[in-house]
């Protein structure tokens, strides 16, 4: 296996014992958050994101691209996209 393969394969079995920086694990906590239920975000969720260096306008991005993705998903599956 590649390192490539190895990291998906610890990314899919638990981001949070992948070998990911932190940076990289408090933006997938957050995004986590806002699949499950994103009205429990609050500003305590921006605040860890600033303090691993991002910016409102990475957390922004953040934010609308996990939004996006979840938006997708769910078209898809209430139209039967990609099933048998």
């Amino acid at each position: 296996m590649t390192l490539d393969t190895d990291l998906v394969e610890a990314l899919q079995k638990d981001y949070r014992n992948a070998p990911i920086t932190e940076q990289e694990r408090v933006m997938l906590d957050y995004v986590v958050k806002i699949t499950k239920d994103a009205t429990r975000c609050s500003p305590a969720d921006h605040d860890g994101l600033r303090a691993v260096g991002f910016d409102d306008r990475g957390i922004v991005q953040i934010t609308l691209i996990a939004a996006w993705f979840n938006y997708i998903n769910r078209v898809a599956d209430a139209l039967g996209v990609g099933r048998d």
